[in-house]
């Protein structure tokens, strides 16, 4: 299951903006497609999509987005029901509803090399891809425990996990008066997220959790 949505950088022009359209993998938090435009559009949104889906072997099941006409617009809406792709949005006035974007966007706007604002598409294009990639290569996520998001997706999760596993139950051997009565934390993935779990949405979103 996919999530996506748009979020402004500000221009060096006051009160002009580039928008920065994101799709993020809800389960390995991997961002796994964005652009940098001049304006929000469906047309951007749609070839975004068809540039990530085209030639890859994902089985996407399920999308999320928010209200907005680039995430409901007719030609995006229909290469998703092409692929069979569930979609839903954002209840209106509901900011938590897409809270796995919305914690990306946090994380980008706060990193220390976020700038002010952006001179020109090119730059705020080169910043963007310079994020992506030590955000799904080099950031140790804590939502899933401490691993970066390719490290999750590409599998090598387990094996950090597992190394961890080995070392505190070895040293809680060694060293029981540390723990005393309490065990030793075990890492492991955590194989069903699901996207919101207000109880009011939980049978809908039932149909929309990502297993592996």
């Amino acid at each position: 299951m996919y999530t996506w949505d748009i979020t402004y950088m500000a221009r060096t022009i006051r009160g002009l903006f580039f928008y920065a359209y994101v799709i993020k993998d809800i389960f390995d938090k991997s961002i796994v497609g964005w652009s940098i435009n001049a304006e929000e559009s469906e047309r951007h949104s749609r070839a975004l999509f068809a540039r990530v889906l085209k030639g890859r072997r994902i089985q996407l099941k399920a999308l999320h987005a928010d209200n907005g006409h680039p995430m409901k617009g007719v030609s995006l809406m229909g290469l998703l029901q092409d692929l069979n792709v569930a979609v839903s949005h954002n209840r209106p006035r509901t900011s938590n509803d897409n809270p796995y974007i919305e914690s990306l966007f946090k994380t980008m706007k706060y990193h220390v090399t976020y700038p002010r604002a952006f001179d020109t598409l090119a730059d705020a294009r080169q910043w963007m891809a310079d994020f992506v990639h030590w955000y799904n290569t080099e950031h140790l996520h804590s939502s899933i425990g401490y691993v970066t998001p390719h490290q999750m997706r590409y599998g090598q999760a387990e094996a950090i996990f597992e190394q961890r596993n080995d070392a505190i139950n070895r040293a809680r051997e060694l060293h029981p008066e540390r723990w005393g009565s309490r065990p030793a934390k075990q890492w492991i993935i955590n194989r069903e997220v699901v996207l919101n779990p207000d109880k009011k949405r939980m049978n809908f979103f039932k149909k929309m959790r990502h297993l592996y």
